[in-house]
């Protein structure tokens, strides 16, 4: 098989969960003809279930295509990973019967960052997950390694202008929370139990002022110690996982 537009995924979790996740084609799997036993094979097993050729290369083969990145002797020549317009979220949104979480990943340029982003959120049972097609980390080879390969299940939406989906979300019964270290609510004081957009910001700017203005609340952590600050992957964490409890509690009083 031939495609048009491919990228090189390397390390075991990125290549097993694409298998896994099928939402890419594969043009070829390589495998280290030096290989031990053990994950190569779950990865074999996969890539031959789905008629996907494999090839066995010499490491320094494997070096040359990842430039020398840390493959751990499995790479993938696959087509890019599938985004959707932001504007697709619209409608899926009108049909649910049950409140929904976004987020809304602003300006991360770091792909460690987004990555331990997707993987928190996918884990956190985000519904949906936003992303700038400028100004920020696109969801990358580097990324789905960097999320170990839970990037490969995200539905990611990408977007034009933040600003104005924000707006949209809102028409759409949504309450937009940005999560900035000056934000003048407390998360923990906060209601995150209804249909709520998480807003997090860029590592250097956090989130940006026309953005921002878009916020019904912008939220902070509290934080004490030495340290003021947290890193962006870390915050957005803390807070998915504040709203991932907050509507535990509410399903389980609503019972």
């Amino acid at each position: 098989m031939t495609i048009d537009k491919t990228e090189i995924l390397f390390g075991f979790h990125s290549v097993y969960e694409a298998l896994r996740a099928a939402k890419r084609q594969f043009e070829v799997v390589f495998i280290s003809s030096k290989r031990s036993a053990g994950r190569a094979d779950k990865v074999i097993l996969l890539a031959e279930k789905r008629g996907i050729k494999l090839q066995y290369t010499d490491p320094k083969q494997l070096d040359a295509l990842t430039q020398f990145a840390p493959h751990q002797g499995i790479v993938a020549k696959a087509s890019s990973f599938p985004t959707k317009k932001a504007t697709q979220i619209l409608p899926l949104l009108a049909k649910r019967e049950t409140p929904y979480s976004i987020l809304v990943i602003e300006s991360i340029e770091d792909p460690h960052n987004l990555g331990a982003l997707i993987r928190t959120a996918l884990c956190a049972e985000v519904d949906y997950i936003m992303i700038p097609k400028d100004r920020s980390c696109p969801p990358s080879s580097t990324v789905s390694r960097s999320s170990a390969g839970a990037m490969e299940h995200a539905d990611i939406f990408m977007i034009t202008n933040t600003a104005s989906i924000l707006r949209d979300l809102k028409e759409h019964g949504a309450w937009i929370s940005g999560l900035d270290a000056d934000g003048s609510s407390d998360l923990y004081g906060s209601d995150l139990t209804g249909n709520i957009v998480l807003v997090i910001g860029g590592e250097h700017k956090g989130i940006r002022p026309g953005v921002k203005k878009e916020c019904d609340f912008v939220l902070s952590i509290p934080i004490s110690g030495k340290i003021n600050s947290l890193n962006a992957s870390v915050a957005g964490g803390i807070a998915m996982y504040e709203a991932k409890r907050q509507r535990s509690i509410h399903i389980s009083k609503g019972k």
